[in-house]
């Protein structure tokens, strides 16, 4: 075709473009080739109306962009903002991936209801049940507005409900009378535009026909498109069979391109290594497409002519089962462009025509509700078409998409989801016919999904949930469309394998057997099937129709005998089962899903009246009985065969029951038929006498004897009975031959979750049938099926068991008799509340329970009904959880104990025993009985069938059991000596139900109890009176006396003959007592030894270890001890080298004061004046006004910038100690270690010289040597007197070439021996004489060397070059000053009891021995320098130091101090000083004080100068401090008056601010200083500085510290003559050097306040409301999928994704993101995981997370879903461990405590 002949209507030139596009874009598809095709389908969309669509005069879209996005963007017609609030319209929000959803369940009627975020914020659910989740992926949506959703109004304010949705609603459910169609009818009716809609937009009919056509043709293309393609990948085996794949290529060009699909089982590397073979493609290139795959679900990963080569390439790949199709490149082509069509339709459903936002998407709807159009005729049939008009008259469009859904790969798939969902919130008509449409092509949905979908999750099956959970829809298609019997027929054929190429078959097959070995069974997707069948029944106007045809029960009856007795046990006698299989499983999972829609069946006949009831019970027991008597052709033949009935004798009569041997016949677990009937049995309502004499019958016996005869009846019941003997034997050990199988069955089938759906349902049936026949009979078959008759009969020698088999049996028999004959809550329809309340009781009553462990012992339907959690909370109190190991606890309330009844029949026989001594114990306390008697409560049941259920007790059958259970214990008793095992058991339940039988009929039971005599001529009263008295039946002593009591109030002259009274004589000694006595003391002993030992270890653990002092005061030649080694457990002294094991580990904990936010001052003026106060926090769980609080959200969660924070070396020790030889021994251990498991992830790294403390497991590299404090007390010399004394000593010295020539060449007076890299140190280490304590200081060194060299771009301080002297970080700066700096910041905020900062508890005496041993490694080091001197040097350091400090000399010629003084951090010369001369810390720490302060004042103009221009403040405050600072305005300007143009600055700076709050921030800058130092002084000469009694508790910080340290304070500076000197010659030499002039001032100020991490909202579904903008990735720009939020800094990286990676991907966001934030260590909170992530170097370890849900308990990964809120002392764990520098150890810990090979990621 030639250009001019292009069509010129836009439709015809989109189908021209559509059909040249493949091969003239040589069928490459790229993203220019998808915007051309958008283009030119807008084009053709909107024709030559674009007006209406865009705001702008050119009216066409830009390249690449949608329409939905642009008109968003630009605002047009109200886009992009809410949309306006209409009545009646729903919010129909459809979530994108990784959305947060809400489902409140006390108002949504089920579990599919869901509210988007905005629409649960805005309605109120305060005390509701609600949970939270994000969205997996996109397609649900937002159910607000929809009124069938809810069970109470949301009366959410966007979406208020209207009248006319309502009537309509109304109309459509009032079909449940009518009576269900079996015919199909045609569905294409014309469905009406959405009416009372007010932004309707008038427009041209021609522009509505141009819409409806390109639609139209738009969907046929995409349908003719998919008529060739595959429903499953499949390789053709060879070149010929790949040529006749369908095909619509008219050239049948030979390009071919290869596709690989999404699926769940391979990895990344997996798949990126197989394109890189295959194809030849570079890793980068094959990443990418990997990455496409997960994401697009398809990726085509080559395309050519090379058929060969391409069949080899896909043949390789299918052999490790990925998913890969080869097709003709045209088809391939034009599925792209089918793809890029959905996507422009999915556009379109978002878009608006004007303010219409309604008519594009009814437009869609209208064509998806037509036939589809054929373009070419003569392709309409091929073998790959299905035949849709063979099931339907007018097959539509949506119902082929339905059936092509398969087809597609994921992305489209979705993008169909969310188009169909917007289409269904249209209005009630569009929602039904779309389910009509659904419904009528089911059963090819479900085989799709059932037999041949790769990738379920993303099936149109899931859609069923949308449709069938609104209860007009589903009546609709219950009864228009037969889609109930229509699903049973699937179910049947698909379990019976009745399948034939990929289809399951829909007629019937005649004859049903079900192999449980077929894959069907195998299969697990037939559980959503199950539950569709399970929304559909549990809708209320399906549940009415079920109960009024009765055709629906007839259907289901035949389903349910389908799975009747399948997979039936038979004891193995002799030997071992050989085979165990795990066919049980699959089994038990079908039928539990059975048997959760046979619970809802029978529910429905609530509804029913008695005539439509007795029809369904009839019904279902023909049905039973053609099963049981093989007269159906149902059961195997050679396991199963007709039952028999046979005579047997007890008591005095002879009854006819079913023979069966359990031991021997084959019994399966699963009746199903069974349980169907339990559950129409248990409306009792409808079964009483009065509403069935309406329809002529009698009662219940007369319902099932009339039909009926005994025998049938009892065959009915004799199959659950078998099950419940098989499951006594089983528990008994009879059946332990059969292997685990047995036991797992067993277990299911008792499970507390499941057992309501099987074990409850066949006891329920025995119970029934004791109303119906009579009980004897039915007491006897139970014994007969048991096989205790004999022993019942008093010929204990006779039965099938021996020994405690036989006595297990017994109890096991009590147990259900005992339950058959108390059980009242399905007898009285006791209310499901009430049901609730009794489960949650009895599973509370032993003891409190977290709310996880209450939920496994409730059955699931409970926990799943609304009312659980209200019930919880009335019956048991709440324990919020305290401490971080806490969970939260629900104890019962104690009045609710008055319903617990210890014999109810979910306990276990332990579980019973515990609640007994529990309630006795209550008793106790509330009688002051000393045994008290728990009488059984009187079953109450006063009308219905089971009212007449206690007469049963009167029986003479169960009175010979009573009789025999007694009589039998004491025989073999007696006969051995001692009680046999269970006997215990057996004569508790026995006397349960003879006190049960006196309460419920007092007079007739002590009657029979008297007369009847078995044994020996003994009657039951008998046999109770001899127990009476024997010791040995003593536990039962009340007991007896209260039956007795009870019995003789009837019968006195039955009782009182044999009834003996015991004189009361001396008692027999008590022999066992003693012996118990005794066990328990030596038991006490045990524990007090092994508590003792734990407490020892605990201390240990703690890093508070108390020093063993008390033999230091002994003999004072004696060598004072320091503890034991570790290693060799000898004693610590200084005969022999020891250390304490220490961490030096690299830090930026330390913060500057930030000077570009105002809000740190601000911080800073509401400060607390003591810092060693704790301070007053909310521990509350959940927190109080979460909700408000979370209001307002800050940038990165208040995280502290990382460019504030300052660098250096943390010591930490563990405080244990070790020989220096032990400590060498043990490093070469480790070494040993790390080469014998090669392979391991070890906790420790070698080439950092890292090694794990052997007794508490934390991480070190250093060993620090161990002293004694000075006890050197307070210099007496007044300060002036000294400072003149040391000036004269200083001018009588000799100048001192060597020392100055080891001071800094910069002039800072800093000594280059203390520099971590000095090239000085080698020398003096590597000389021969080296001693062990050099040893000891070059574990420090290298340590301190090694973080060194790494780290000299983080440190800003002038430093000499490497090489030169003095290189590397200054020690007693960024070692000693920085690891006391972090004691005294970790300190912050907590209490110091009393006393100063050095008191308190966190300074522990570890600490202090450790700062002593930082700085006598410092005294060695300048002994090693200056060797030859006397005292090693130290005097003249001591020198140094002073003439440092005065200032007449550091401005002399005699010096070379170039830099002023006030530069240096005043701290580091007090630690200089505590090294070399701690006598004269005293009066230094002084000058160092005032330094300090003159320091400050310069630091703060500068940050108040640049503050100053965007602070503004309100009126000036009041002082507080003048009795500290005296006149604060004066101090200020003699500091800067030096310099002219500091001082013009600090003179503004101090009118903005005002004296009061300039006064504030020098209180808060300057106390850290004084904290400091009081830790430091407190270390080395504790008695200079003794804590001084201020009395009054409430003097501030500052007070009490200048107290303590005897430091005059700046109010009294004008009387310190000298103090004065030394400070204006320190300022003077500030303000003349060059640092002045540039307002740099070279100052910086410490962050005063107390640390904070980031701070996550109280609630953690907030993270997710605003998460695309408080959560954003600043490496890649987009919201993290898994998201980690650094909780220093408040940054969020990209967890373990691609996409942040290193160049070479070895690592991920969050190590990169650690190097620049956090040092050496990270610690991240992980949102998706919820929990915590720490990251030390290259290891991690993830811990528990700081939220907790509702119930106090931590959810990982937040599989439960409910909302999570921070809890307070979880929090503060994470703060204090990063402060205290834990993480190192904490990593530690858990690598030593796992060997993972897997890489720590995988713990």
């Amino acid at each position: 075709m030639n250009p001019r002949d292009r069509p010129s209507d836009p439709l015809s030139q989109l189908r021209y473009t559509l059909e040249t596009m493949p091969s003239s874009r040589k069928y490459i598809f790229s993203p220019a080739t998808r915007a051309e095709v958008l283009s030119e389908l807008y084009d053709a969309f909107w024709g030559p109306y674009s007006l209406l669509f865009l705001p702008l005069s050119n009216s066409s879209l830009p390249m690449h962009a949608t329409l939905s996005s642009v008109q968003a963007d630009l605002g047009f017609a109200g886009a992009g903002s809410e949309d306006p609030i209409v009545p009646g319209r729903p919010c129909g929000h459809i979530f994108s991936k990784g959305e947060s959803c809400f489902r409140c369940k006390d108002c949504a009627l089920d579990d599919s209801c869901v509210l988007c975020s905005r629409c649960f914020h805005s309605s109120d659910h305060s005390d509701h049940n609600v949970s939270f989740f994000v969205a997996q992926q996109a397609g649900g949506c937002c159910d607000c507005g929809d009124i069938e959703a809810w069970r109470n109004p949301i009366s959410c304010p966007f979406h208020p409900l209207a009248p006319h949705v309502q009537a309509q609603i109304e109309q459509s459910l009032s079909a449940v009378d009518a009576t269900p169609r079996v015919v199909q009818r045609s569905i294409s009716e014309e469905i009406p535009f959405v009416e009372n809609y007010p932004y309707r937009v008038a427009i041209s009919p021609d522009l509505r026909d141009l819409m409806s056509r390109t639609i139209a043709y738009a969907l046929d293309f995409i349908l003719d498109t998919l008529d060739y393609s595959p429903d499953e990948a499949t390789v053709p085996p060879h070149e010929a069979d790949l040529r006749l794949q369908p095909s619509a290529d008219p050239m049948q060009k030979d390009q071919f391109a290869i596709i690989i699909w999404n699926d769940d089982k391979h990895s990344f590397d997996e798949v990126i290594k197989l394109i890189c073979e295959t194809t030849g493609h570079d890793r980068k290139a094959a990443s990418i497409m990997a990455h496409s795959i997960d994401d697009v679900g398809r990726e085509i990963i080559d395309i050519n002519g090379d058929v060969p080569r391409l069949l080899e390439a896909a043949h390789l790949m299918s052999k490790i089962e990925l998913g890969v199709t080869i097709r003709r490149a045209y088809d391939t082509f034009r599925e792209q462009v089918a793809c890029v069509i959905i996507e422009w339709l999915l556009d379109l459903t978002r878009s608006r025509l004007g303010a219409d936002t309604l008519i594009i998407k009814e437009i869609i709807a209208a064509e998806l509700l037509s036939p589809r159009r054929r373009e070419n005729t003569f392709f309409t049939s091929g073998p790959q078409i299905p035949n849709l008009a063979a099931d339907l008259t007018h097959p539509c469009r949506i119902d082929w998409l339905f059936v092509y859904h398969t087809r597609l790969w994921k992305k489209p798939r979705i993008h169909l989801k969310a188009i169909y969902a917007s289409i269904l919130i249209l209005s009630h008509p569009h929602k039904i016919a779309i389910a009509s449409h659904f419904a009528s092509i089911y059963h090819r949905v479900a085989d799709a999904y059932l037999l041949v979908d790769r990738e379920a999750e993303t099936s149109i099956k899931y859609f069923a949930l949308q449709l069938f959970t609104a209860p007009s829809v589903a009546l609709h298609i219950v009864s228009q469309h037969d889609l109930m019997t229509r699903l049973l027929d699937i179910i049947v054929n698909f379990f019976t394998n009745h399948i034939e190429d990929k289809h399951i078959l829909t007629t019937s097959p005649a004859q049903q057997d079900i192999d449980v070995e077929s894959p069907p069974f195998r299969s697990k997707r037939f559980m959503p099937v199950f539950s569709d069948l399970r929304y559909l029944c549990h809708n209320r106007p399906v549940q009415q129709l079920i109960a009024r045809h009765p055709a629906f029960i007839r259907k289901f009856v035949k389903i349910c005998q389908v799975f009747m007795c399948i997979n039936p046990n038979k004891r193995v006698a002799s030997s071992h089962v050989e085979y165990e299989t795990d066919v049980w499983i699959s089994v038990f999972n079908v039928t539990l899903s059975l048997s959760r829609v046979i619970k809802v069946y029978g529910e429905a006949f609530a509804f029913a009246n008695p005539t439509q009831l007795v029809g369904a019970i009839t019904t279902v027991v023909r049905e039973i009985l053609a099963v049981c008597t093989l007269s159906t052709d149902r059961l195997d033949k050679e396991k199963f065969s007709k039952p028999m009935l046979h005579e047997v004798e007890f008591g005095d009569a002879q009854y006819r029951i079913v023979d069966f041997n359990v031991l021997e016949g084959w019994v399966s677990f699963h009746h199903s038929l069974h349980w169907l009937l339990a559950d129409l049995l248990k409306h009792v309502d409808i079964l009483s006498e009065e509403s069935l004499k309406q329809i002529g019958v009698s009662g219940v016996r007369d319902l099932f004897l009339r039909p009926f005869n005994e025998g049938a009846i009892l065959t009915l019941i004799d199959f659950p009975l078998r099950v419940l003997a098989m499951i006594a034997q089983i528990r008994a050990g009879l059946w332990v031959r059969n292997g685990f199988p047995i036991r797992g069955q067993l277990l299911h089938y008792r499970d507390f979750m499941l057992r309501e759906l099987c074990y409850d349902q066949d006891l329920f049936i025995l119970q029934s049938s004791l109303i119906i026949l009579d009980p004897n009979i039915i007491i006897v078959s139970i014994l007969d099926r048991f096989g205790l008759l004999s022993f019942f009969r008093g010929e204990v020698e006779k039965c099938p068991y021996e020994g405690a088999h036989l006595l297990s049996m017994v109890e096991e028999l009590l147990y259900v008799l005992i339950t058959i004959l108390g059980e009242r809550a399905s007898a009285t329809k006791l209310p499901f509340q009430r049901a609730i309340r009794r489960e949650i009781v009895h599973a509370l009553a032993a003891g409190p329970s977290s709310f996880t462990d209450l939920a496994k012992r409730v059955s699931e339907r409970m926990v799943d009904d609304v009312s659980f959690e209200r019930v919880l909370k009335d019956v048991s109190h709440f324990r919020a959880p305290e401490s971080i190991s806490d969970t939260g606890v629900y104890e019962l309330k104690d009045e609710a104990y008055d319903e617990v009844d210890p014999f109810t029949f979910h306990y276990t026989r332990n579980k019973r025993e515990e609640v007994e001594v529990i309630l006795k114990n209550r008793l106790r306390k509330k009688t002051g009985v000393k045994d008290p008697v728990i009488v059984p409560k009187p079953l109450t049941i006063t009308s219905g069938p089971f009212s007449i259920l206690p007469s049963v007790l009167e029986s003479e059958a169960l009175l010979q059991v009573m009789f025999y259970a007694i009589y039998n214990v004491i025989a073999l008793t007696n006969s051995a000596g001692t009680a046999p095992p269970s006997a215990e058991a057996i004569l508790d339940q026995t006397f349960q139900l003879i006190m049960l039988a006196l309460v419920e009929r007092p007079s007739v039971f002590s009657h029979v109890s008297v007369i009847k005599p078995f044994a020996e001529e003994k009657k039951l009263a008998d046999i109770i009176c001899t127990m009476e008295h024997d010791e040995k039946y003593k536990p039962y002593r009340n007991r007896i006396d209260w039956v007795l009591t009870e019995i003789s109030k009837h019968v006195p002259e039955g009782v009182q003959p044999p009834r003996k009274v015991l004189s009361p004589t001396a008692v027999a000694p008590d022999v066992e007592g003693v012996k118990k006595r005794a066990a328990k003391a030596r038991q006490e002993a045990i524990m007090a030894e092994m508590k003792a030992q734990q407490a020892s270890f605990s201390l240990n653990f703690e890093e508070e270890e108390e020093e063993n002092d008390q033999d230091m005061d002994e003999a004072s030649d004696e060598l004072s001890s320091y503890g034991t080694c570790i290693v060799c457990q000898e004693d610590l002294n200084e005969a022999k080298a020891f250390g304490s094991l220490g961490l030096v580990q690299p830090s930026r904990l330390l913060r500057k004061h930030p000077d570009s936010h105002s809000q740190y001052l601000n911080e800073l003026m509401t400060m607390p004046q003591s810092l060693d106060r704790a301070s007053p926090r909310d521990t509350t769980f959940p927190p109080a006004d979460a909700e408000e609080l979370d209001a307002t959200s800050s940038p990165n969660f208040d995280g502290f910038p990382t460019q504030y924070t300052r660098f250096g070396l943390h010591a930490s020790v563990c405080g244990h100690m070790m020989h220096l030889d032990c400590f060498q021994v043990y490093n070469s251990s480790i070494r040993q270690r790390h080469r014998s498991h090669a392979t391991r992830n070890h906790p420790e790294n070698i080439q950092r010289k890292e090694y794990i403390c052997p007794l508490c497991k934390s991480l070190g590299n250093v060993l620090l040597p161990v002293l004694h404090p000075s006890d050197a007390p307070a210099s007496q010399i007044p300060f002036p007197d000294w400072i003149r004394a040391a000036g004269i000593s200083v001018l009588k010295s000799k100048p001192d070439s060597v020392m100055d020539g080891l001071q800094f060449r910069s002039g800072t007076g800093e000594f280059v021996f203390w520099s971590a890299q000095d090239p000085g140190y080698g020398a003096a280490v590597r000389r021969p004489e080296a001693v062990a304590s050099t040893k000891m200081l070059d574990t420090l060194m290298l340590s301190s060397r090694m973080v060194s060299q790494q780290t000299r771009h983080l440190r800003e301080r002038p430093e000499p070059e490497v090489g030169e002297r003095g290189a590397g970080m200054y020690l007693p700066e960024d070692l000693v000053g920085y690891t006391i700096s972090a004691i005294e910041v970790a300190a912050r905020g907590t209490d110091s009891s009393g006393g100063i900062v050095a008191d308190s508890l966190s300074l522990s005496d570890t600490q202090s021995r450790m700062i002593r041993g930082l700085l006598a490694s410092l005294t060695r080091l300048a002994a090693l320098e200056l060797d030859g001197r006397p005292d090693g040097g130290r005097e003249s350091v001591k020198q140094a130091i002073i003439k440092r400090l005065l200032p007449e000399w550091s401005r002399t010629s005699l010096t070379s101090f170039s830099y002023p003084l006030l530069l240096r951090d005043p701290f580091t010369v007090l630690i200089e000083t505590a090294a070399v001369a701690p006598e004269m810390l005293q009066h230094v720490l002084i000058l160092c004080y005032y330094a300090c302060l003159a320091r400050t004042v310069i630091g703060m103009v500068y940050v108040l100068n640049k503050a100053r221009t965007y602070t503004a403040f309100q009126q000036p405050a009041a002082r507080a401090h003048a009795d500290i600072f005296g006149d604060v305005r004066m101090f200020f300007m003699s500091v800067v008056r030096h310099s002219p143009v500091f001082e013009h600055t600090a003179t503004l700076v101090f009118d903005a601010f005002g004296e009061a709050r300039i006064e504030k921030m020098l209180y808060a800058f300057t106390l850290p200083f004084l904290r400091r130092a009081a830790i430091l002084c407190r270390s080395v000469v504790p008695l200079t500085f003794p804590t001084p009694l201020l009395g009054a508790s409430n003097v501030n910080e500052y007070k009490r510290l200048l107290a303590t340290l005897g430091i005059p304070p700046l109010a009294d500076l004008p009387n310190q003559d000298t103090l004065q000197n030394a400070l204006s010659g320190w300022c003077a030499h500030y303000g003349h050097s060059h640092a002045a002039s540039q307002l740099n001032c070279g100052v910086v100020l410490d962050y005063a306040a107390v640390y904070g991490i980031a701070r996550l909202p109280l609630i953690l579904d907030n993270l997710f409301g605003e998460r695309d903008k408080v959560m954003k990735c600043h490496r890649c720009g987009t919201v993290p999928t898994d998201a980690a939020i650094c909780l220093i800094c408040g940054v969020t990286c990209c967890m373990a994704s691609h996409c942040c990676q290193e160049e070479l991907g070895i690592r991920g966001e969050c190590n990169m993101h650690t190097r620049e934030c956090g040092g050496a260590i990270g610690v991240y909170f992980v949102v998706k995981r919820c929990s915590l992530l720490y990251l030390y170097v290259s290891n991690g370890t993830f811990a528990q997370s700081p939220y907790l849900d509702v119930h106090g308990e931590v959810d990982v990964s937040m599989r439960r879903g409910r909302r999570q809120y921070i809890h307070p002392a979880r929090w503060e764990e994470v703060r204090k461990t990063w402060l205290n520098h834990g993480i190192p150890t904490a990593v530690a810990r858990k690598l030593e405590s796992t060997v993972d090979s897997g890489g720590w990621e995988t713990l």
